[in-house]
């Protein structure tokens, strides 16, 4: 641990049960232990203590307390991340945000919420649906990731490819920073040109520069109708290729996801579902269409229809019943879970263009069978974002540590020669951070620490992740 870095002591631990109560800080073991990890492999870091704040004022002094004596500290929402951001890498304190879980506010005539970043993301969007809006981010984690860690890595999901992603939603955020001070980054408004964009810079900054404490979204109104449709494909390259196709019909579906075999095998067995996947069926895309004119989605469906036949393409499945919807889309968000239950796992989070994706599928396979390590790969193909699980399986220390390491900075250098970049939606946190030269010129780090020394002068936020601070 850097020299600059102290753990915090028994008087300020004190304090820290002074300001919050003593029921909102813990230093028992299996409260550390639960915060030591998240979904990323496998790794464990283990804090010295959890705080829970319940208001902006209470994250504030508790950044206040561990700026003026330089103890690390971490921001964790639900523990859902997948690249290593809220592991406490240098021990300090996590800031759990579990408490800070209301929503403050709808507001219907300016289709505005206001909320703080500990609510679950499925249950914000349930409860704007009630007042006929539509929030579309939607991670596969939905059912139990905070909106602060949507927003610490501006996550997206399967209708980002219409919607665009949690990003694309914020108007205006307030902010906690290392110094205690409490400040709002923009405006409620849907046109601000008012200075630099303080907003945009913390979302996808990973708890690096300060720490959310309210947040104000943008909302449409919820679509009134969809279709959804599972096509399957002979090859990969082929259910790639059609891809930009329908973008070039004219068509914008609201999602439009990747599978490979192995993944819906695994998934249908990870749910027990029956599952008749016939042998020559290679990848699935699973398509949905919405709007609020039926005629118009049947008629973009007929077209899709049309088009998948050019790709070698198998009979198309139309799911109109909402427990046909609900099963096949349970199907999808439940690749990742299948591939965790079966063995560890690192997930690469490539995005290129989608006319660039057969490209990019190929260059996976052909690299895994050069580095000897098996991949399952699915994703968020309408928006070129593919998701590579590479199986642990029986490889032993070394060839998981440093050849498969390799293996993706070999993919990673493909990713960027198709003008592509290294995580669409899961952030760089620890894991990545080994592989950010591939994407960045000296300039880049320079400013990129520049801005993080102006907001954090210490680098006592998050430590440890994105790149080297100081």
């Amino acid at each position: 641990m850097p020299a600059a870095y102290q753990q915090p002591n028994p008087d300020q631990l004190a304090k820290l049960s002074e300001l919050l109560g003593e029921a909102h800080i813990s230093i028992q073991a299996e409260v550390l232990d639960a915060h030591s990890k998240d979904e990323t492999e496998d790794l464990r870091y283990r804090p010295a203590a959890v705080v829970f704040p319940g208001s902006a004022e209470e994250v504030a002094a508790v950044l206040r307390l561990c700026h003026e004596n330089n103890i690390p500290l971490t921001t964790r929402g639900a523990g859902t991340g997948l690249s290593g951001g809220a592991l406490p890498v240098l021990g300090g304190i996590v800031l759990s945000t579990v408490r800070l879980n209301r929503i403050l506010e709808i507001d219907t005539r300016n289709l505005q919420a206001t909320v703080e970043p500990g609510v679950v993301t499925e249950a914000f969007q349930e409860a704007v649906k009630t007042e006929g809006l539509f929030y579309p981010p939607d991670p596969s984690s939905r059912g139990s990731c905070f909106l602060g860690g949507n927003l610490a890595e501006s996550a997206g999901g399967p209708r980002a490819v219409k919607y665009g992603t949690t990003k694309d939603y914020v108007l205006n955020l307030q902010v906690a920073l290392p110094t205690g001070e409490l400040i709002w980054t923009g405006a409620n408004v849907l046109k601000n040109a008012t200075g630099y964009n303080l907003t945009q810079l913390m979302v996808g900054s990973e708890g690096t520069l300060g720490v959310i404490t309210k947040v104000v979204f943008r909302l449409l109104p919820h679509p009134q109708h969809d279709l959804l449709l599972l096509v399957p494909f002979h090859s990969l390259e082929g259910a790639c290729a059609a891809v930009s196709a329908v973008f070039r019909a004219g068509i914008i579906p609201s999602a439009m996801e990747f599978m490979e075999r192995e993944a819906i095998v695994w998934s249908a067995r990870y749910l027990q579902q029956p599952l008749d996947l016939p042998e020559e069926v290679q990848a699935h895309l699973l398509i949905e269409l919405d709007g609020n004119y039926p005629d118009q989605l049947y008629q973009e469906a007929e077209k899709i229809g049309e088009i998948m036949a050019g790709y070698d393409s198998g009979e198309i499945l139309f799911a109109e019943a909402s427990h046909q919807k609900e099963q096949l889309w349970k199907l999808r968000r439940s690749v990742a879970h299948a591939v965790k239950a079966h063995s560890v796992y690192k997930e690469e989070d490539t995005v290129v263009p989608r006319a660039a994706l057969p490209v990019l599928i190929k260059a996976i396979k052909e690299i895994g069978n050069s580095y000897g390590f098996h991949s399952v790969c699915y994703g968020h193909a309408g928006d070129g974002n593919v998701h590579v699980n590479i199986i642990r399986g029986e490889l032993d220390e070394q060839a998981w540590q440093q050849t498969v390491k390799q293996g993706i900075r070999e993919l990673f250098g493909v990713v960027k020669s198709l003008n592509g970049t290294i995580s669409g939606e899961h952030g760089i946190g620890l894991v990545q951070q080994e592989y950010m030269d591939i994407m960045f010129e000296p300039a880049h780090f320079r400013l990129m620490k520049n801005i993080k020394a102006v907001f954090d002068p210490k680098g006592i936020l998050n430590p440890g992740k994105v790149f080297s601070v100081f």
